[in-house]
């Protein structure tokens, strides 16, 4: 009996030590490096030297190298992950993929997802402006492209759709009845994301979020010293850093002018968000990340990385399809005008009005000139 025993347990492990071993011939085998660029690309989003640059980049920050023959390389790791990113698909397509055990899919999905949520591979690819020079370069970018002095960055929102959460569940609850981030997004005239806020429940206003976050007051103080404001529709406060359209604006008026190059400047942020989405479709709603909030938060600053990677190389765009289009333009929540508290002086709006009143006098003087 204990022979028999002893043979079953043999086998069994020779079994497993075979299927491990198939896998990794299979990964060997199926290597992507070897795929046309174009292919690596349509699969990854990311060139094969792009792909090379970030494993060494991330190296530090994930486990070390495979010791075993069986171990995945930190290579399989992220080309693992940035599949899952770039198609939505789950555990047993991208398992299929890769030729990895389903089960070692989540393991990697969150390392690799960890290593670029490390606050110094942030900071580097998500980056606002830090000074005057960089500043100014922002600035002269949106004033070449959109005729419009000023401005920093486009601001919106855009949710993200996750699996019911564990906790505080109805706090992740959007208008449009399901479970969601709303993520605030700021992208330069170039598309590039320059800040990301990915930790803010469904349930919360666009206004509110950017009422909170420490960017606000950040621009508030540059205010103080130089003309520099954000563009944003709408749902956000007409303040000295925030121009927002204005809505009704008589025809051929010196305010419809305005309106016309904010709203034609402004799109550049819905379309960065159609691009971040194209290229890393887990984030559209419909394929909703069957995660935690924090961890769909850190995937969503994962993939925004990923984009200003492939925007800085020029990397092509995958489209999206005209249903996929439309069913993600029907699932984000529509604009809500901000109206701001009646009955009491608001300084901050008064100061705002008179910004925008000089802005709208400026652009309609130039345009007078042309």
């Amino acid at each position: 009996m204990c022979d028999e025993y002893e043979l079953f347990e043999y086998l069994e492990s020779e079994y497993r030590m075979e299927r491990r071993n198939k896998r990794r011939r299979l990964r060997q085998i199926n290597d992507p490096f070897e795929l046309e660029d174009r292919e690596f690309i349509n699969e990854y989003r990311l060139s094969p030297d792009l792909v090379r640059d970030l494993c060494e980049e991330l190296e530090p920050n994930l486990k070390t190298r495979p010791k075993r023959s069986n171990d995945l390389s930190i290579e399989t790791k992220v080309l693992t992950a940035v599949y899952l990113y770039a198609h939505g698909s789950y555990q047993k397509p991208t398992g299929k993929a890769q030729s990895i055990a389903q089960q070692t899919v989540s393991s990697v999905l969150s390392e690799v997802t960890a290593a670029l949520n490390n606050l110094e591979i942030r900071n580097k690819y998500i980056k606002f402006p830090q000074n005057t020079a960089e500043r100014n370069t922002n600035k002269l970018r949106f004033y070449e492209k959109f005729g419009i002095p000023g401005v920093i960055g486009c601001i919106d929102c855009s949710h993200i759709a996750i699996v019911r959460p564990n906790e505080h569940e109805e706090r992740y609850y959007c208008r449009k009845n399901y479970h969601s981030l709303n993520v605030q997004l700021i992208c330069n005239a170039d598309m590039d994301i320059i800040s990301v806020d990915a930790s803010h429940p469904g349930a919360n206003h666009d206004s509110f979020i950017w009422n909170n976050h420490p960017l606000r007051s950040h621009l508030e103080n540059l205010s103080a010293s130089e003309a520099i404001w954000l563009l944003g529709d709408s749902g956000y406060p007409l303040r000295k850093t925030m121009m927002t359209p204005i809505l009704e604006a008589a025809p051929e008026s010196p305010e419809a002018h305005y309106t016309k190059l904010h709203v034609k400047a402004r799109n550049t942020i819905e379309r960065t968000i159609g691009v971040l989405k194209a290229r890393f479709r887990c984030l559209l709603v419909h394929r909703v990340l069957h995660y935690q909030p924090q961890i769909a938060g850190y995937i969503t600053n994962a993939c925004i990385i990923l984009h200003n990677i492939c925007n800085a190389a020029g990397l092509s765009i995958p489209d999206l399809s005209a249903e996929e289009n439309q069913q993600e333009a029907l699932m984000q929540p529509p604009v809500v005008p901000y109206e701001d508290p009646v009955g009491r002086q608001n300084r901050e709006l008064q100061v705002g009005t008179a910004t925008r009143r000089d802005l709208v006098a400026r652009l309609w003087a130039l345009h007078q000139t042309h």
